[in-house]
């Protein structure tokens, strides 16, 4: 499969394209007031301890206090809080991991695998066939703690937070306290796996774990002698740091989303990456020429003209993460609504098909819209749980058909999904990991008017509201003079007529109303005001 990084960078916006096969696959868009955070290190302050939610809140001295679940605290926490200074340091760090801390089936997991890699690394804890009780968690307000984000923060969310630390680096990533090694299972060479363990074995300082990432497959020793000494330097580093900041303090903060992409993406089988600004370029080949030399060739500079993403047709591509309504090439549709709770998708044929051919025709839509959603979903990075309504089939063997493509498709997707068989009324559930929000937030904002439903108050309603708002003024204050403001289509209607509702309304409350008309006033809403006492007293009687 072809794959390609596109990079466009601008004054305040830096986008991200990864393509498959020509079309557009990924996109990651990094502005000035929406930095990327996940990765990011903090010493934090226990703002609240919650044992009915299993959770705590922590003070990171960000807009809102980030998410600790009890399952997100690791078994190798009394060693981060040696770091503070609040215990004696625990010189133990490789005995086995308390069993009961695992998380079970179902959890959604936060390990350093899904986290940095998001490739199936191998598991760091035995699975238990009898799970026994968890070990207590002792959290107490005011507590100092180091955590570090594994969540961008959602709507009105802040970050979600973990204390399992770990330093993601090009062909590794650096998992202090823990002890073990792990291993991209998408590294399938027995004979390389034993190479690649065996290396990281004899290089990892004592008690030090370390997880192989999938683009270490092939790499010389050197390479990852470099790689791992720049990341031991860097904890050295925080642990330094930690001694001398108070709590909540930023300990270390990771790379950019650029520096990010190139880092955890940019692997053999990317055939290139094309930059549009040369000051990215340079940095990003001195990156590539310190960490992987063999690879520099495939960095290219975009030197014409005409804009990146129009020369790779990134940008047409874009404007379908903003509409509701996806076209396939047989005809058919997808139609993507969000909800409070979770992501709807409903797939249509678009057009009538025979009935003798319709389970055929259906079949044939609902793998196609299968393929489809997969690419939706990452390339809008959507998150959480997602139902999909499929085109009814009627033959068992079809709609597994539906559901083992749905799931060879989300083989080509980093982030952790589970995608449960289709039910009797064509319905697949879908549940995708949430790391960031949605890319459609970057892109867009509520509409000002509807507040994002998507519907306004009809004007009707706002003309019932202003005549109960005039019964209630005229039953109760001494004023007989008023302004009204309202929005011009409200107005226009207050106008209509031989005998206009706005004279009627004077006549039948005894007022005279001055009529002011004004854009920046919803239609579904108005404000009146005192002559007499020549303030705003819309509340006061509404």
């Amino acid at each position: 499969m072809k794959k390609e990084i596109i990079i466009n960078a601008a004054d305040n916006e830096t986008r991200i394209a990864i393509t498959e096969e020509g079309r557009l696959a990924e996109l990651f868009v990094e502005t000035a007031n929406k930095e990327k955070m996940v990765g990011d290190i903090y010493v934090g302050k226990v703002a609240k301890v919650m044992p009915g939610i299993k959770a705590a809140f922590i003070d990171l001295g960000l807009k809102q206090d980030g998410f600790l679940h009890f399952s997100d605290i690791g078994n190798r926490f009394e060693e981060y809080t040696a770091m503070l200074g609040d215990d004696e340091e625990d010189d133990d760090v490789e005995k086995v991991t308390e069993p009961g801390a695992a998380t079970s089936a179902g959890e959604e997991q936060h390990s350093a695998q899904s986290r940095v890699e998001n490739q199936g690394a191998s598991q760091r804890r035995p699975r238990e066939t009898s799970r026994p009780p968890r070990r207590e968690i002792n959290l107490t307000k005011g507590q100092d703690i180091i955590v570090q984000i594994i969540k961008e923060p959602v709507g009105k969310k802040g970050v979600r937070v973990t204390s399992e630390v770990s330093l993601a680096g090009r062909f590794l990533v650096l998992l202090p306290f823990d002890g073990k090694i792990g291993i991209s299972k998408k590294i399938t060479s027995f004979k390389e796996k034993r190479r690649l363990r065996k290396i990281c074995q004899s290089m990892l300082p004592e008690g030090f774990g370390a997880i192989i990432r999938t683009v270490a497959e092939g790499q010389e020793d050197e390479a990852f002698r470099k790689d791992l000494e720049d990341l031991i330097a860097k904890w050295r580093d925080i642990e330094a740091t930690v001694k001398s900041e108070t709590a909540p303090a930023l300990l270390y903060k990771d790379l950019a989303t650029t520096s990010g992409v190139i880092r955890d993406l940019f692997s053999n089988d990317v055939s290139r990456v094309v930059i549009d600004s040369k000051k990215l370029f340079k940095e990003i080949s001195a990156y590539i020429k310190y960490n992987s030399p063999d690879m520099l060739e495939k960095i290219e500079l975009h030197r014409e003209r005409q804009p990146i993403f129009d020369t790779y047709g990134v940008e047409k591509e874009i404007e379908t993460t903003l509409s509701r309504k996806v076209w396939l090439k047989s005809g058919g549709y997808i139609i993507i609504e969000p909800t409070e709770a979770m992501m709807v998708i409903d797939v249509n044929s678009g057009r009538y098909a025979a009935k003798k051919e319709q389970e055929q025709n259906s079949l044939r839509t609902d793998l196609e819209a299968a393929r489809e959603i997969c690419r939706q979903l990452r390339l809008r990075d959507i998150g959480g749980i997602i139902v999909i309504d499929f085109i009814d089939l009627d033959d068992e063997k079809n709609k597994r058909k539906v559901w083992e493509e749905l799931k060879k498709e989300f083989r080509k997707d980093r982030a952790k999904v589970t995608v449960l068989p289709m039910t009797e009324f064509g319905l697949v559930q879908i549940t995708r990991q949430r790391i960031r929000q949605s890319i459609l937030h970057s892109f867009t904002e509520a509409c000002p008017a509807c507040g994002g439903s998507g519907v306004v108050q009809s004007r009707t309603t706002t003309l019932n509201q202003l005549e109960r708002w005039l019964r209630r003024f005229s039953g109760e204050a001494k004023e007989f003079k008023i302004v009204m403001r309202v929005n011009p289509s409200v107005a226009s209607m207050l106008r209509e007529g031989r005998i206009s509702r706005l004279t009627k309304l004077m006549f039948r409350f005894r007022l005279h109303i001055k009529l002011e008309t004004d854009p920046a006033i919803q239609p579904g809403d108005f404000h009146f005001i005192s002559v007499k006492q020549e303030k705003d007293i819309t509340e006061q009687f509404k």
